[in-house]
């Protein structure tokens, strides 16, 4: 027996088709883009390589925060993750920056970490890393094309604590990546976007007496750290007091008595 044929009356097939039609549209109306990942990790657990580099990190970030105590556009974080893309929060493979500066942003001390989707697309504008032994080919290899090829960092440099000599910089140009920064006659490298040199400074800080990598500002003076800062002033002062005394003596009076 040949199997039945139903006819769908021409009413009908209109009736369907129009009834498909709306629920495609209804389908495309309540479909929405996958949200960013909320579930962020901002502590990977582990330390920075050696107290030494603990040093280093905070000893840039406190001397620029004094410079620019006065300012409320930037961000500075340290040994801070930034989040830039899904595949990154997945593999669990990228560490943050030691050092990065993030300009004409709110300053906002509130923040855990630095998620690109979150600011408005913002990536850091500079970005320093401290080498270490076990990091150094990462450093200078993946990370490098990183923050060159997705994050488009305008200026980077890399500086190993325990190698005086191994101050490295590059600056972003448009066609031609990351080049050299050209040193001068200090070996100091200028970064363009802090309108700072960054450069060798001898001397100790929590008892560790070493080469430092420090700001200086474009007149070729150290961006003090606050307690400098303060030293600098009380040295003034009795500088001041000294010479008034000085004088004092040189008119005949004895400053002891007055």
């Amino acid at each position: 027996m040949s199997p039945e044929i139903t006819q769908v009356p021409p009413n009908k097939v209109t009736e369907i088709k129009t009834v498909t039609e709306t629920q495609t549209v209804t389908d495309t109306e309540e479909w929405q883009p996958p949200m960013p990942p909320t579930d962020l990790i901002f502590d990977d657990g582990e330390p920075l390589e050696s107290n030494r580099h603990r040093v280093a990190m905070n000893l840039l970030i406190c001397s620029l925060k004094h410079y620019w105590a006065e300012h409320n556009d930037y961000f500075i974080g340290g040994n801070m993750f930034v989040y830039y893309s899904s595949q990154q929060v997945k593999n669990k493979d990228f560490k943050g920056p030691d050092f990065f500066v993030v300009l004409d942003v709110p300053k906002d001390p509130t923040r855990l970490g630095w998620v690109v989707w979150e600011e408005n697309g913002r990536y850091p504008d500079v970005i320093i890393e401290l080498l270490s032994d076990s990091t150094e080919a990462q450093d200078l290899g993946k990370k490098k094309q990183l923050y060159e090829k997705v994050f488009k960092t305008k200026d980077y440099f890399v500086f190993h604590p325990f190698k005086v000599n191994s101050l490295q910089g590059w600056s972003l140009h448009n066609y031609n990546g990351y080049q050299p920064i050209t040193p001068n006659q200090q070996d100091w490298l200028w970064c363009e976007s802090l309108g700072l040199w960054l450069g060798i400074w001898n001397g100790t800080v929590e008892d560790d007496n070493n080469a430092w990598l420090r700001f200086y500002d474009a007149d070729g003076n150290l961006v003090l750290l606050p307690e400098e800062a303060q030293q600098q002033r009380a040295e003034a002062q009795q500088q001041r007091v000294e010479r008034l005394a000085a004088r004092l003596r040189e008119l005949g009076e004895d400053p002891d008595v007055i």
